[in-house]
Formats: structure tokens, C-alpha cells, sequence
């Protein structure tokens, strides 16, 4: 028998649900690429100062009550009826119960019936499905997931990393985006563990064609911490707050996010880890869903060249078509009679890859390359902000990547590999102009050239390939994520770095690491004595000291430059104060 306290709770919540007193709230979802917001995730919450307000309590006590479905419903209808007006421009994220997909009243068809009664597709729709719910017959939940999918909805695996099911979820599902718990995302920027493990989904990422979104980003840390490690999207208070209007964000959080990204491209910023699949796409006119088969037939006889099209519903792309699965189609002995007068989307793939405009080459010649061979040679489809932009063909993408890689290679130094001074001097006059805090590292390796007279030039190479290990070491270990390391020519390097707190810190674990790492190039009587004998510039026989490390630092804190010459000029007169010392050591903007 329940108390009285449980029977006005129960009461409560069945006059909300005959009531409709359901308050809807939207929470933009952005991306961390160009600060646009690409959806909203639909909230659900009871009447204010209600103690049924809180979606855990409403949905709680619809659990009590077996009314689940009845909530679902509720929540699902005034969402879709409130995002209405938006939904043709942007898509919708709905909470989803796994248990309620089971539901033969879901099974019927009723979101597509709302849909329809707005004029929507389904295409705007993503269910979003939490991996905290324990999920107990992947087999079964799999073929009603595929049975959405096949009507047009994509699947969101929510709460990624905080639930029971773990990756088996991920593996049956084969979700189209993956919402990393909040969890996960708190405090990443002074977590190494934290940002292993997110740059691991982004990797998979990467490799799949899933989408990460990143929850419950509070801090401007946290947000430069994952535009670094390139997660695509972000949702949290930081960006804006859930509202029951649909909020864009301030100019603040767009510019901190254009900016970060700005930041993160200067470098290398001619590599295809920076080139953006829209540089190099096609602007090649689509079809429509409504085409069909015999117009088709048109288009590719009139157009000998032309080897795809892409289909689309409404400006958002749904599917491909291409030339030699068309005619492979139709020569069938009942291919004519049956598509000629039926609409392309019979023919078309319905799944082929997608990627947005700014997505780098290198990322999409992964998930070309891991297509099946069928489709090995498909058209690449294009979007920005889930809309239809171009195509790209494999051809033109293999050809842009290599034309990149031998150019690379060009202009970078034969020994280490690092960029050389064309790539440096393009990096000095970006943050020139660009004039944002930043700190210039150049490093010199003292006593270089007698090490290297004798013990000769293969061991003299070693002193240099360590040199370049070494930056990159400190770097890493003080998590350096946006810098540039170059190699000047014979012993001299330059690093590039934007956290210009860390410079110090940088230089004395630069310093460690070289004069630890050094000693072993050195025989063993050389170390004891800690010199060896070379001639000097007049011929005469010199002790000369073991290798150590200068490092000049040149800050924009106090000074702005107005071109690379100037820069240089500070940059050289603090290098010959280093060289005063006898020992490793760094000098930043003149000071010791």
C-alpha cells in the first residue's frame, strides 16, 4: 500500500501528462570547426519548482507507474512541435529509452506521422540513446535500430564512456554520432589520461565516419584543450545554456572557437592535415529523390564524363549514384521496366561517404581508402552545416594529397624531416601579422662543428637527430599542443609556441633532456674529461667543451615587430649573449 506522500507524487505526474505540462528546452550542439551551431538536443522537464521538474525524478516515477511510453510520447510530441520551425534548416536530437524503442506503439510509425504533419523528413531527426541503460538483446535492438535507419533516422549513442554497455553498444549499433560523457570531458585540459583516451574515439573517429560530440563543456580549457586534439563537435554551458527559444552563440564563444582553430591551421598550414576537403571540391549540380530512372539515363548519355550524381532531399544530401551501378541496374532483362519510371532512390546508394567541408584530406583519404572495394572509386559527398556543397572525386584527392607531400618534402630538411626555412618563414610572418602572444624558440648547438670535425659526420647527424627529438620531447611532455618545430640548417632550430607561460618551463626541459642525451654520443674518456681536442678556426689544436644548447627566446610581451628582418635582429642579439655562457642556457627577451 503507498503512503499519502507517494500518492500525491503519482497524482502529480499523471496531471502533468494529462495536462501536456511538459516544459521543452533546446541545447545547441556546435561545431568546434567553424562555431556553427548544426542542431539542438531537445530536453524535456516537468513544471517549474514542481519536485517533478527534474527529467530523472518525471522520468523516475513514469518508471514506478509503467507509463514510460505515455512520457515518451508527451515529450516527443511538444518537442517536435516546438522545433518545427527550425527544423528545416537544422536537426533535432531526441532522448530515446531503448526499452521504448521496443515498444510495438513506437513501431508503428508516430514520429514519421509528426513529421509528416510539419512537412519534416526524417532526416532531421536523430534518436539519441544513452549507454547508461543496460541493454540486454543487442540482436533484437540492432534490427529495430536498422528498421529506423532505413526510414532515414540516424542513431546518437549518448553518454559514450559512462555506461554499462561499453563498446559492444558502439559495435551494434554502428551509431552515426558518439555524445562523450561530460565525465570524460571535465577537466580533459589538465588530464593526460583523459585526453589519451579522447584522442583514441577521435582516431576512431576518423577511421568509422562517426561523429564525436563532446558533452558538458564548462571552461575555455577544456574547449581549446579538444579543438586541439580535433574533436568536431561540442555541446555544454560554456557554448550556451539550455532555453526554451532556440539561442545562437556570443560573438565571444564564436571567436574563442574561430580563433583556437585559427591558431591550430597556422602551422603546417600547407599539409594535408590542414587542408580542408572543400578546397579541392567540385560544386557539381545534384538530383532530386523525386528523379526518375529514365531522366537519369538522360543526363549520363548527355554527359559522357560525368560518372556520379549525387541525390538529394530538400538541400541535405541522401544518397549517390553512380554511372556504372545505374547502367549495371538497368541492363538487367527487367531493369528498363522496372526503374525507368520509378524514382532514383531505388537505385541509389543510400549510404556513401559523407563529410564535411572542413574535414582535412588526410582524414577523408582514410575513410576512402577503408570503403569497401565496390565503392573504393565512389564520389565523396561534400556538406557544410548537413547540406549538400560538391562532390570530390578519388582521383582529384589522391592527386591534391601527393601534390602537397612532394612539396612538403621539398622544403623540408633531408636530415630530420622538419620544415626548413621557407615553412619557417612563412610561420614567422603569420604570427607577425597575426600579432597574438607568442614565443620564438631559437636553439643552437654549441661546440657543433669540432664534435663534428672529430668524430665525423655520421655521429655529428646523431647530434642533430637528437637535437629535433629532444624539442619534440619537451614539447609533448609540457602538452605543447599548437607549435611548430623547424630546422633552420646545420645546428640551428627554431619552435613556434602560443602558450607563452610555458617558455621557461620549455627551455629548462629542452636543457635537461640535451645535456642527459648528449653525453652518450661522447666516448667514455672524452665524458671524464669532459672536453675534446680540435683544431680551431686558425688551425691550432683547442679544447673545446662537450656539446651543450643555447636558446634564444623572443617574446611579442613587450615589443611588436613589424616584419621577419626586425624579429631576426632581436633574435640574433640575444643568441650572442647566450653564447657568452659555457654552458646550456636560455635567455628570453634579453633576460637571463
Amino acid at each position: 500500500m503507498k503512503d499519502g506522500s507517494a500518492m500525491d507524487i503519482h497524482d502529480e505526474f499523471e496531471h502533468i501528462v494529462k495536462q501536456k505540462n511538459i516544459r521543452t528546452v533546446f541545447q545547441p550542439i556546435v561545431s568546434l570547426v567553424d562555431a556553427q551551431i548544426i542542431g539542438y538536443e531537445a530536453l524535456s522537464r516537468g513544471p517549474s519548482g514542481s519536485p517533478l521538474e527534474s527529467p530523472r525524478e518525471l522520468f523516475g516515477i513514469a518508471q514506478q507507474l509503467d507509463m514510460v511510453w505515455e512520457l515518451e510520447l508527451l515529450c516527443r510530441t511538444l518537442a517536435l512541435e516546438r522545433a518545427a520551425g527550425i527544423l528545416s534548416e537544422s536537426i533535432l536530437f531526441l532522448n530515446v529509452d531503448p526499452n521504448v524503442i521496443k515498444d510495438e506503439a513506437f513501431k508503428k510509425g508516430f514520429t514519421r506521422e509528426i513529421l509528416k504533419g510539419y512537412g519534416l523528413s526524417p532526416q532531421n531527426l536523430i534518436f539519441e540513446i544513452t549507454e547508461k541503460t543496460a541493454i540486454e538483446d543487442f540482436k533484437n535492438f540492432r534490427s529495430i535500430l536498422d528498421h529506423y535507419r532505413s526510414q532515414g533516422y540516424k542513431i546518437a549513442i549518448d553518454d559514450t564512456g559512462a555506461g554499462y554497455s561499453g563498446l559492444t553498444l558502439l559495435a551494434e549499433t554502428h551509431p552515426q554520432y558518439i555524445k562523450i560523457d561530460m565525465d570524460l570531458v571535465r577537466n580533459i585540459d589538465k588530464d593526460s589520461l583523459k585526453q589519451a583516451l579522447m584522442k583514441t574515439f577521435h582516431q576512431f573517429s576518423m577511421e568509422t565516419g562517426i561523429k564525436i560530440i563532446a558533452e558538458g563543456i564548462e571552461t575555455l580549457d577544456e574547449l581549446n584543450c579538444l579543438i586541439d586534439i580535433g574533436v568536431e563537435f561540442g555541446q555544454g554551458y560554456l557554448l550556451q545554456r539550455p532555453s526554451e527559444g532556440f539561442l545562437r552563440l556570443s560573438p565571444n564563444i564564436k571567436e574563442a572557437v574561430l580563433g583556437r582553430n585559427k591558431q591550430k591551421r597556422r602551422f603546417y598550414s600547407n599539409t594535408p592535415r590542414f587542408i580542408s576537403i572543400g578546397e579541392i571540391m567540385r560544386q557539381a549540380p545534384p538530383i532530386q529523390a523525386t528523379t526518375t530512372g529514365a531522366e537519369v539515363n538522360d543526363i549520363f548519355k548527355h554527359n559522357p564524363n560525368l560518372q556520379g550524381l549525387a541525390v538529394t532531399n530538400g538541400g541535405k544530401p541522401v544518397g549517390l549514384l553512380m554511372r556504372e551501378h545505374f547502367f549495371a541496374q538497368v541492363a538487367n532483362p527487367y531493369g528498363t521496366a522496372i526503374f525507368m519510371k520509378r524514382p532514383v532512390t531505388l537505385l541509389m546508394d543510400p549510404h556513401p561517404l559523407m563529410v564535411d567541408y572542413d574535414t582535412p584530406l588526410d582524414q577523408v583519404s582514410r575513410l576512402s581508402t577503408n570503403r569497401h572495394e565496390d565503392h573504393l572509386y565512389d564520389y565523396i559527398i561534400v556538406t557544410k552545416n548537413e547540406r549538400y556543397c560538391g562532390i570530390v572525386t578519388v582521383k582529384d584527392l589522391l592527386e591534391r594529397t601527393t601534390q602537397i607531400e612532394l612539396n612538403m618534402a621539398k622544403h623540408c630538411n633531408p636530415l630530420t624531416g622538419l620544415p626548413g626555412n621557407m615553412i619557417i618563414e612563412e610561420n614567422l610572418k603569420i604570427i607577425i601579422e597575426d600579432n597574438v602572444p607568442f614565443a620564438v624558440l631559437y636553439i643552437d648547438i654549441d661546440n657543433f662543428k669540432e664534435y663534428n670535425d672529430v668524430y665525423g659526420f655520421e655521429n655529428g647527424d646523431k647530434a642533430l637527430l637528437m637535437t629535433a627529438d629532444v624539442i619534440n620531447t619537451a614539447l609533448n611532455d609540457k602538452k605543447i599542443s599548437n607549435s611548430f618545430v623547424g630546422h633552420i640548417g646545420g645546428d640551428d632550430f627554431i619552435a613556434i609556441i602560443y602558450d607563452t607561460e610555458y617558455a621557461e618551463a620549455i627551455c629548462q626541459r629542452i636543457i635537461e633532456l640535451f645535456d642527459s642525451n648528449i653525453k652518450d654520443l661522447y666516448t667514455e674518456d672524452d665524458k671524464r674529461k669532459g672536453y675534446i681536442v680540435a683544431k680551431n678556426r686558425y688551425g691550432i689544436e683547442e679544447q673545446f667543451p662537450l656539446m651543450s644548447v643555447s636558446i634564444a627566446v623572443v617574446t611579442n610581451k613587450d615589443r611588436c615587430y613589424t616584419s621577419v628582418e626586425s624579429f631576426s635582429e632581436i633574435a640574433s642579439s640575444i643568441k650572442k649573449l647566450c653564447k657568452e655562457y659555457p654552458k646550456s642556457c636560455y635567455i628570453i627577451d634579453g633576460n637571463l
